[in-house]
């Protein structure tokens, strides 16, 4: 099999014409040139120059050939160039997973500043459960998800964002018995809304309604957060909403009443989660240390900053 070193003695010696100038611009020596040529045109079947005392010159074949080794070189070398482009991991395209109840409202705000910080980054995002994102991530699908956090998973490795709080969503004229403060005991026996059993936030309201004694509609399921807010509207019960969304997309305030509990710590965890082996796993580290900034700059008043 020809090696490319092989080729680049063959280039040299076309362009020289002549083995003595080509060994030193090459800096080997003339018998060692002439033993790599020969095995080259031994494994080609060809003779590639015809060799006199004072020249050598490119056969018929030779000339043929030559683009072709050409050709091959220089896409090698546009390669090793490339590796070197990405070897700061700011030149390459990255896999971004998220959910659908996160996304959308938390990106907009996060890809300008990670645009303007790496300007060779591509992130090509797509949404997906959170489950998929988890599985997904471990065979290689996506390279980075932001979401929940998952239970401990030795191939994974996670880096906490920030805990978005989780805000009762009620319509604007349900009266409350125990006025402006609403509280944890207030659940108790209430008819709560969730999205269907493929979002994660799915389980956090089911874990409420356990530990607060309200009951959990399961005859109707939101398929988004916009539908569980209509559902709302509608006086179909109550739901809870992420505070991003809450902070996104609740242009109508009349239409509903958001609030959180009195005393209550309802909320979920996202992070920045990686395979614990990435080559890239450095970089990471690095765009989730911006990832913190701009949410402790920019988002300070809907959700709690973590790491």
């Amino acid at each position: 099999m020809p090696s490319l070193r092989q080729l680049e003695y063959f280039l040299e010696v076309s362009e020289a014409g002549s083995l003595r100038q080509a060994a030193t611009r090459l800096g080997v020596t003339q018998p060692t040139l002439t033993v790599q040529l020969r095995s080259l045109e031994e494994a080609l079947g060809v003779v590639l120059l015809e060799r006199s005392r004072n020249a050598t010159y490119l056969t018929p074949a030779g000339r043929e050939l030559l683009p072709n080794a050409r050709e091959l070189l220089n896409q090698w070398r546009n390669l090793i160039e490339s590796a070197h482009l990405l070897g700061d991991h700011t030149y390459s395209t990255y896999r971004l997973g998220v959910p659908p109840t996160l996304g959308p409202y938390l990106l907009p705000t996060l890809l300008p500043f990670i645009h303007k910080k790496f300007t060779r980054l591509r992130l090509h995002v797509r949404e997906e459960v959170p489950d998929k994102l988890l599985s997904g991530l471990e065979e290689g699908q996506f390279d980075l998800v932001i979401g929940p956090v998952p239970a401990s998973n030795d191939a994974l490795e996670r880096e906490p964002l920030f805990r978005e709080p989780l805000l009762l969503a009620s319509p604007a004229e349900m009266a409350f018995n125990s006025g402006e403060d609403f509280r944890e005991s207030d659940l108790s026996g209430l008819e709560i809304l969730a999205l269907d059993e493929r979002h994660a936030l799915r389980r956090e309201v089911e874990r409420i309604c356990e530990q607060t004694g309200a009951r959990l509609n399961r005859d109707f399921e939101g398929t988004s957060l916009d539908t569980l807010r209509q559902m709302v509207v509608m006086g179909m019960g109550l739901a809870f909403l992420p505070g991003l969304y809450v902070r996104s997309e609740i242009h109508r305030p009349e239409e509903l009443r958001i609030q959180p509990l009195s005393g209550g710590r309802l909320f979920r965890e996202h992070a920045l989660l990686f395979r614990r082996n990435a080559p890239s796993r450095v970089f990471y580290r690095e765009l989730t240390n911006l990832i913190r900034e701009v949410i402790s700059k920019e988002l300070k008043d809907s959700v709690i900053p973590l790491g």
